[in-house]
């Protein structure tokens, strides 16, 4: 648990960027429904990653819990830092979705579901769990 603060406050500063710059960009062009949506957003994505993976990668660099969950089944990450990492990347993520929601119109964020996925009116429930 050595130094356990510094990975929180890396993992947390990496996932609200992440959550913060890629749902913006989502929103931003699903409200503008430009022809290049999908390569803004993709590069909005992958900027924001390797910038922040590239100065966390000393410290931590995961902004996932998929990704901790991984090195954790890897043993390449001790449980509590996992813990720790997970707790980070959970709070940064609901912090920068009520972020955006604060920031932007509600015309825009409903619409866009603040960035986020959602199933399709012809798809049931349980068509949906079963994809």
């Amino acid at each position: 648990m050595r130094d356990s603060l510094r990975h929180f406050v890396a993992e947390f500063i990496g996932t609200f960027a992440l959550v913060f710059v890629g749902g913006a960009a989502i929103i931003g062009a699903a409200a503008t429904r430009m022809d290049a949506a999908l390569v803004s957003v993709a590069l909005a994505h992958g900027l924001i990653l390797a910038v922040l993976v590239s100065a966390t990668m000393r410290i931590s660099g995961h902004f996932n819990p998929a990704v901790t969950v991984g090195f954790l089944a890897a043993r390449r990450i001790d449980p509590l830092m996992a813990g720790v990492y997970i707790a980070a990347q959970l709070l940064a993520a609901i912090l920068a979705a009520y972020a955006l929601k604060a920031l932007l119109p509600e015309a825009l964020t409903s619409a866009s579901r603040l960035g986020g996925q959602s199933i399709a009116s012809e798809i049931s429930a349980t068509q949906a769990i079963g994809l």
